[in-house]
Formats: structure tokens, sequence, C-alpha cells
């Protein structure tokens, strides 16, 4: 079994889903338990400067092996999973010499992983595969790139003829969640630059990714018996129907691609009393991202206009901005990674992240931070799964980036 492989299998069976509405970080105590693991493994290896603070941020150093003046690269990878579906349980299965046709993920509950939906599959027949039992989600997003990573760092450090500069790792809680690796130390950290390993396919790299926000819209409504309540009745339910009604049909996640924004309702729930309503908005356009913003804000008015004051109220905050303009200045970052790709016979496919990752924080906050593929497809369901020589392929990725900086 490769290296890789075994440091994912055993990874993804660590439970570290994030959590919304928590006070603490990480938000929930299984990111911790993995940077624990995490931290020893780095030790192990040898690394300097380990360290796992209260917020289950891992951080460490491979010195450099050679007095040549190179940059200080950073790999970011992040310790939670998705939301979505659950990973309390996840029992990853191996797909050996994968032959084009379904995969019964799970013969119970009629979960397939089947080319006819998920036509990428068909990319990889002869390969192994991994994929879930059906019941939870893998968690390539993002352990296969903590994965890989590892594996990378387990290379340099079994073989010093591979000439390298100082390289940094850190492995950051809460990324599901709009977090962003805000609380790194970046002073401390001590990077010239650093790139995530949090993208889909072999070949992506992403230098831009959506300005992002969340709302939460509270409504009031006023509950009275059914049989009594004609002109006094105000049900909230039917107050955030009518709320999302303002927004586009056409403009939700399911409609859009590329770099067409979205309102996302992620969350609604209620009675008569009471419902809450929970969004994402998300454009990679600063001025269209400021509009929806204001749409939603112009939404919750109306909806006050018609039914009083105080029906609704909004919560609204930035999540996070697309990285484009803090990369820009220092493309070498992004053109490296291309040439490395290119020496290893990987065809690039450079695409805008629809979503987030550590990297658009990093970046605002001064260490410019790009996007690379883990090789992972499906991310955030039952149906998430990985290629074994992706993972590979990523490795050598992240080894090859490394070994020209250090030649340049």
């Amino acid at each position: 079994m490769s290296s890789v492989l075994d440091r994912f299998l055993k990874y993804v069976q660590i439970p570290s889903q994030a959590a919304h509405g928590k006070d603490t970080v990480p938000s929930t105590p299984g990111q911790m338990t993995l940077a624990v693991e995490l931290g020893e493994e780095l030790r192990a290896l040898g690394l300097s400067d380990v360290d796992v603070d209260e917020h289950a941020y891992v951080t460490a150093t491979l010195p450099a092996n050679t007095d040549r003046k190179i940059p200080v690269i950073a790999f970011n990878a992040h310790l939670d999973t998705a939301l979505e579906v659950t990973d309390d349980t996840v029992r990853p299965r191996l797909v050996e010499n994968y032959d084009g046709g379904d995969i019964v993920l799970n013969e119970k509950e009629r979960v397939t992983l089947s080319p006819s939906t998920f036509p990428d599959l068909l990319k990889y027949r002869g390969e192994t595969l991994v994929v879930t039992d059906g019941t939870t989600l893998l968690g390539a997003d993002d352990k296969a790139g903590i994965a890989e990573i590892m594996a990378a760092l387990e290379y340099m450090t079994a073989h010093p003829e591979f000439v390298h500069g100082c390289v940094k790792v850190a492995f950051s809680p809460d990324e599901e969640i709009g977090h962003g690796a805000s609380l790194l130390d970046l002073e401390k950290f001590g990077a010239d630059f650093a790139y995530t390993v949090d993208g889909g396919e072999v070949g992506e790299i992403s230098y831009e990714t959506f300005n992002a926000a969340r709302a939460r819209v509270t409504i009031h409504g006023r509950s009275v018996h059914p049989g009594k309540s004609k002109n006094k009745m105000v049900n909230s339910i039917l107050l955030g129907l009518e709320l999302a009604s303002m927004f586009p049909a056409d403009e939700t996640p399911a409609t859009t691609e590329e770099y067409e924004g979205f309102f996302h309702l992620l969350g609604f729930s209620g009675n008569v009393e009471t419902t809450t309503m929970d969004y994402i908005i998300r454009d990679h356009s600063t001025e269209t991202f400021q509009a929806r913003k204001k749409a939603v804000e112009d939404a919750v008015a109306a909806l006050n206009g018609r039914y009083g004051e105080g029906t609704a109220e909004l919560d609204m905050a930035d999540q996070y901005y697309n990285m484009l303009e803090k990369v820009k200045p220092q493309m070498h970052i992004v053109d490296t990674a291309l040439e490395a790709m290119g020496q290893l016979g990987i065809e690039p496919k450079i695409i805008p992240v629809r979503g987030g990752t550590d990297g658009s924080q990093l970046s605002y906050r001064g260490l410019p931070t790009p996007n690379l593929f883990t090789g992972g497809h499906n991310a955030h369901g039952k149906h998430e799964f990985i290629s074994v020589s992706s993972m590979e392929k990523a490795v050598d990725l992240v080894l090859k980036i490394v070994e020209l900086y250090a030649g340049k």
C-alpha cells in the first residue's frame, strides 16, 4: 500500500466534521483529535517546530538541506469535513481495477455510484478508487490534501539527496464553516508564500475564489388558534417562503457554474411563531457580490414594509474574498505550479474556485496562497470518491514545486 493511501485511509476514519453556531475554534473535538495525531506523525518524521495549539492549528518546519537562497514555501490543508453528510463512521472501500460500471455503495440504502450520473468515473477505468459505504461522506475534502502533504514530507525526510529549501506545513480547522485559517500567526509561521492542497480532480489549479458572505434571517410571526385566527395570525413559515421567492430561481448553486454567483438557502427551520433561514451569498465579481448583499437587505426591508418593522431581522457578515487581487502580483507561484505540472505530464485546468479555501483569507492577510488539486470528486456527499493514482500525482506535484524552487 502506498504511503499516501495508507495515511488517507487512517485520517478519514477520524471524525472531524465542523459545526455551525459554535463559539469555539475548533468547532468540534474531532478536529483536535486529528490535529494531535498529525503532530505526533510530524515529530516522528523529524520535523522541527512542531506545534499543535489550543485551536487545533498544526504547524511544523522541514529545515532546508542546502545553503542556496530559496523562498520558504508552505503547504496547507484543512482538518474539518463538510456538514452536509456525516463523517462519523467513515468506512472507506477500495475498488481495484475499476471496470467502468456502476459501483453499489450500499445495497440496503440503494446508494449507487454510477457513471450515468457521475461521468468523471469513466476517466478512472483500470485504476484503484477509494469510495464510501453509502452512509457517510469520504472526507477527501480535505484529508486527501493532508495525506498528500504528509506523504511528500515523508519522501523528503527519507531522501536526503532531494535538495529543498525550508518547507512549512499548516493544517487548520473549520475551513468548511468559513473560518479561513484566521488564527494562524503568519509572522511566526514565516512563509514567503503557500499552496493549499484542497482542489478537485488532477490538474486543477485555482487562484480565484468567490467573494463570500453568510446571512441569517429571523422572521417573527404571531400564533393564534387556527379556528379563530382571521386577521390575527401571522405565519412566519409562509413569510419565509415569501422571502425566498424574492431571489431569482435561476441563481442558485444548482443552476449556476464557472463565474456565475448565487444565493444559497442552506437552512430553513421554524413554526408559526418563529422561522430562521440561513443563506450563503457568493460571487467572483466584487461589484456583483455587493449587489447580492444589497438584494438580501432589500428583501428583508420589503418584508418589514409589508408586515411591520421588526417582522424580519437580518444578521449578515462577510466570510472571505476573491484572492485573485493578492495572488496576481506574485504570479510566479502559479507559474511554477504550472511548470511543475508540465514536467509531470499533467494537463493543467485553471478554474475559479466555486467556494473558498483557506488560501482566500491567507492571501488577504499577506500570504499569497493559490490552490492545488487533491484528486477528489463529488465532495460533501455519499458519492465522494478519489483515485489512488490521483493522490500519488498530487504528492509528485508538491515535490516537483519544491524541487523547482530549489533549482531556481
